[in-house]
């Protein structure tokens, strides 16, 4: 293979082990400044150049796109994705993982549990989202902060709202975040590569520090994951749509906390604390996917008029409950299932075996007119004002 790491920082110890990784397994390796490449959309193909010059081909990228360039950098990585070039982790990813609020929107969407996390720009909002979360102490973080930078404890509602007005009145975005007591100066890094994780550690804060990030001075120790956690992690990497991530997560006394999903991982401490080689399992997990590019399936299969990509959810008046799914109906009105979500599982290319149940998630591609008459009304939020009555109100006397 030939591939390209996208970095600006080419002698860091994360992008020199995957330079090292890569020629130890006998690939063909570049290291690419991100901020270099001009994307070309003049010709009739999606196209790079590289310092002025037409980019060769590569077979893969690995992104290591820093919070700066986070813009520019995701749109290289697009261009990439365009000209069918492997990533694992895609542009999309990318964004959706650096942007704090972003990213909890889409992983409360899909029940990952977290710290309960509120987000205001008002004044008179503040000290009532303080509540919601729990009450002081809280966690005050800047939406785009990384490596511990902006992330604040506040002792006291004042204090916390005395910060977040400073902060605001600069025009940073603020996050309101309980703060869990018990997992104070402690925390999880969990790395996945694909579907499971490859490796997990501790990262213990350096004395009455409660931020346990690496460049904040604290330790690492390895750590063996149970199922509950490794799940956890290994779900809200796949949601973000990251196959290589760095997965934050806080030990509570209710089980794991996902924090942060992390694009561009370090592997420095986690290689230490866990003597594994985790550079290579990267470049071996590249390797395997190299012949699957990322598209936008969706896009792709939306191009057909009146065709298009719907989830479609089983209810109890669907009269769908308890029949296997060949006898459905759906294939005879051109609707195509394509997984079926229960739960947490997740079914791919389901058989006409398989028995549907309430609350079932059928991914379908199909006739949209079709699909659109199996979608069931939305309920309606009921009205605050009070309808008047039918008789007139009597006049006052």
């Amino acid at each position: 293979m030939k591939i390209a790491i996208l970095s600006r920082a080419p002698r860091s110890y994360s992008t020199q082990r995957l330079r090292a990784a890569t020629i130890d397994r006998g690939h063909e390796v570049r290291v690419l400044d991100s901020m270099r490449f001009a994307i070309d959309l003049s010709g009739a193909e999606p196209d790079l150049q590289y310092r002025g010059r037409r980019l060769s081909e590569y077979d893969a990228i690995i992104p290591r796109i820093g919070n700066s360039i986070t813009y520019y950098g995701t749109a290289v990585v697009r261009q990439f994705e365009q000209m069918d070039v492997y990533t694992p982790n895609t542009a999309a990813g990318i964004a959706n993982s650096r942007d704090k609020l972003r990213a909890n929107q889409i992983l409360s969407r899909h029940g990952i549990a977290m710290p309960p996390t509120a987000f205001v720009r008002d004044r008179a909002d503040v000290i009532p989202a303080i509540e919601r979360v729990g009450g002081a102490p809280v966690v005050l973080k800047l939406l785009e902060g990384t490596q511990g930078i902006g992330v604040i404890l506040a002792p006291e509602i004042k204090v916390a709202e005395a910060i977040i007005e400073t902060l605001q009145s600069t025009r940073q975005n603020v996050l309101i975040q309980k703060f869990i007591k018990e997992s104070k100066g402690r925390d999880i890094r969990a790395l996945v590569i694909g579907d499971r994780v490859v490796a997990a550690m501790r990262r213990i804060a350096n004395g009455d520090e409660f931020r346990s990030n690496v460049h904040r001075g604290g330790g690492v120790e390895r750590v063996e994951l149970d199922t509950e956690y490794e799940h956890a992690a290994v779900r809200s990497a796949q949601i973000m749509g990251l196959k290589i991530a760095g997965v934050d997560m806080l030990e509570s006394d209710d089980g794991p906390l996902v924090m942060e999903v992390n694009s561009s991982p370090g592997l420095e401490g986690i290689e230490t604390a866990t003597k594994l080689d985790v550079a290579g399992a990267v470049i071996d997990y590249i390797a395997n996917q190299v012949a699957f590019p990322q598209i936008d399936v969706r896009e792709r299969l939306s191009v057909s008029t009146g065709y298009g990509v719907a989830e479609l959810v089983v209810h109890g008046d669907a009269n769908l409950i308890g029949k296997p799914l060949g006898d459905s109906g759906l294939r005879e009105r051109d609707i195509a299932v394509l997984t079926l979500h229960r739960g947490a599982t997740v079914i791919p290319n389901p058989l006409p075996y398989h028995v549907l149940e309430a609350d079932d998630r059928l991914l379908c591609f199909g006739k949209l007119e079709e699909m659109r008459s199996l979608i069931p009304a939305r309920p309606r939020r009921r009205p605050r004002v009070k309808r008047l009555p039918k008789q007139p109100l009597p006049a006052p006397e």
